[in-house]
Parts: C-alpha cells; structure tokens; sequence
C-alpha cells in the first residue's frame, strides 16, 4: 500500500506558494479565490486536513498538527492582507473623494440676500408711523370706480379723473367698469366704511398709472395718512409730517413750507415742500436754501365724509400721501426710478440692504 501521509517536506511547499499568493493578491475578489482555493471544501489544505481520518493515531497526532498549523499560518496571512487591501482601498479613495478644506465657503443665503429699497423704505415708514400710533391698513389693488374716484369727491367727467391716467379693465354688462388703482386713497375709504372715528391709520401699497418715463412708471408705490377725530387740525398735520422728515432723513432739524393747491378729497389742500441743499450728486435735507416737493396733504373733505357715513359736524380729519418710490430715491441716491423695476441682480446687491437690518427708531433706520 502507498503511502500517501504528506510529510513537512511536502507541506513546506504547499505553504509558500500559498502565501505568495495571497501575497501578491490585488484586491479583495483575488483575495478570496486564494482562500477558496486553499481553505474551501476542496481546498488543497481541507483536503489534507481530509486525509486525517484514514490515519493511524500516532500519524493523525504528528500531521494533524503540521497540518492545523499551515491552516493557522494560511488563516493569518489571509487576515492581514484582506486589512492591508482594505486600508489601501480607503486610502485610495479618500484620496479620490477629498475635499480641500482651504478654499473660501460661499456666504450663507442670510449673508447673500438683499432687500429691496422699496422694501426697506416701507418698513422704515412703518416704524415711524407705528411709534406714533398708527395703524396699517391695506386693500385691493383692483378697484371699483366708487372707491378709487366717486367717493372720493371726483364727480363724473371731472377733469381730475384724467390727471390719473387710469388703466380701466373692459366694461361689464352693466357698463361699469373696474380699475387698476392710482392711488392708495380707496384704502382710506374702505377703512373709514368699516371702522367707526378716532382712526389714525397709513396705507403703503402698489398703484398704477400709464405713464413712464425716468421719474415715473406704470406701477408705483405710495403711502397715504388719514386720521379722522372731533378735534384734529391742521397743527396735528404739520406736526406728524415734522417728525415723520425728521425721522425718515435721519437730521435733527427741518424746515417745511406749506403751498395752496387741489385735490378733489381735500379742503384746504396743500402742498408741502422741504428745505433741502443740493450738491453735485446728493440733495441734503434740514439745510441749504432751496426747496423740494414731497408730498400733499389738506383736510379732508366734507364730502368725503358723508360718502363714508361719517358726519362732518362732529367729526373732522386730515390727510396726506406720498410716492414711496420717490422718497426711497431722495434718501438713498438713487438716480433712475426704472431700475427699481428691472430685477437686476448686481443693482439690488449695491442697493439693496442687508436681510437682518431691521429698521428701528431706537438703532437708526438705515444703520
């Protein structure tokens, strides 16, 4: 009989040349076929370990432990390898996947962001009027006829009507007809239908007319005052519009002058110009010897009063209205008022200001 017990001669071999292939093993899937090869179920070493049993004790004690200790060494080698290939594998695609921390973070949206001018002047108006108790109010920028020019004392073919450049939706069946609002006024109306005397309120909003051109647009912004008690005067008016400048410009003092005019809502109306000095490329407020229009204002109209259900023996009131967009332009320098409207990216980033930057009185509104 032929004996066929592998002798360490023998194993010696075997040994090294699995070693070497795990060795020289690339990656993990070459790594595994030389483990299969030598320890899977018909592994050369499983199929030593296999001729155990057909062995005479004294045999299976001395190769079975030359044996075992090949599996041992194979086991070992194989282990330290599939780590090697593993921390080459990491390495090599930290290295792909790397990211230079050095490079400069692109500023966070709160950082990028900007609010528009537009924006900003009304929350600066809203301040103001709101420290010295007023109310906002808001309404529909479609409008009925009644609202935006009937109620406000504009009879039927008033010439009035035409300064304002309506734009008029098509006539319904009945041949009324609803408008585009051109001024914020019909606010005053529905508020003073819905709420009963003292009302102190402002009323911000878009209006449009048809006109365009460097100082004008077809969509506009305007904010109109209105308070209506048994005892306010024109002293009241003046002093609000005082303090309103002075808090808006940002100047201690200012100098306002009062001129005759006519609005249909209004009797007396006036309007109010503000001294001002103008450089080469900046109109200064509270100083210099010239005088720039800002807004109009009277008391308002019997009228109007009566139109809203309130009577004008007992209750009087003043109010008055100014362009947002225009005011915006006078405080910040803002050349055109066209570009308020082009959605311009690089303009809203020099203009615009900062999304955290709440005006307040106590901070300075444009701090």
């Amino acid at each position: 009989m032929t004996d066929t017990t592998p002798s360490s001669d023998a194993l010696g071999p075997l040994e090294r040349t699995i070693l070497d292939a795990v060795a020289a093993a690339g990656d993990e899937a070459a790594l595994e076929a030389v483990r299969v090869a030598a320890l899977g179920k018909k592994g050369s070493v499983s199929a030593l370990l296999a001729q155990l049993g057909k062995m005479s004790p004294e045999e299976r004690k001395t190769q079975g432990a030359l044996i075992n200790g090949v599996k041992e060494r194979v086991t070992a080698a194989l282990a330290e390898r599939k780590s090697a290939l593993k921390d080459a594998a990491l390495s090599q695609r930290l290295a792909a996947e790397r990211v230079d921390v050095t490079l400069p973070l692109r500023d966070p949206p709160a950082e990028q962001g900007r609010i528009h001018p537009i924006s900003q002047v009304m929350d600066e108006i809203t301040a103001i009027f709101a420290d010295m108790g007023f109310s906002i109010a808001e309404g529909p920028d479609i409008e009925t006829d009644y609202h935006n020019f009937t109620a406000l004392n504009f009879p039927v073919g008033h010439p009035a009507r035409e300064m304002h450049d309506t734009f008029f939706f098509n006539p319904k069946e009945d041949g009324s007809r609803l408008l585009l609002r051109t001024h914020t006024s019909p606010v005053q109306i529905r508020t003073m239908l819905s709420q009963k005397p003292p009302i102190r309120v402002v009323c911000p909003g878009r209006t449009y007319r048809c006109d365009s051109d460097q100082t004008h647009t077809p969509m506009f912004h305007q904010v109109e005052g209105l308070v209506i008690d048994t005892e306010s005067h024109l002293g009241h008016l003046k002093w609000i519009l005082e303090e309103f400048c002075k808090a808006f410009f940002e100047v201690k003092d200012v100098k306002m002058r009062f001129r005759p005019s006519f609005f249909p809502f209004t009797e007396p109306s006036m309007e109010v110009d503000i001294q001002c000095r103008r450089g080469k490329d900046e109109i200064r407020f509270g100083e210099g010897e010239d005088w720039l229009e800002i807004l109009g204002c009277g008391m308002v109209h019997p009228n109007v009063l009566r139109n809203c259900g309130i009577d004008p023996d007992v209750y009087q009131g003043f109010a008055w209205g100014m362009g947002i967009d225009r005011i915006a332009m006078l405080k910040y320098g803002l050349p055109d008022l066209r570009a308020f409207f082009e959605a311009d990216v690089r303009w809203l980033k020099h203009y615009g200001f900062r999304p955290l930057d709440f005006p307040t009185l106590a901070g300075g509104l444009s701090a």
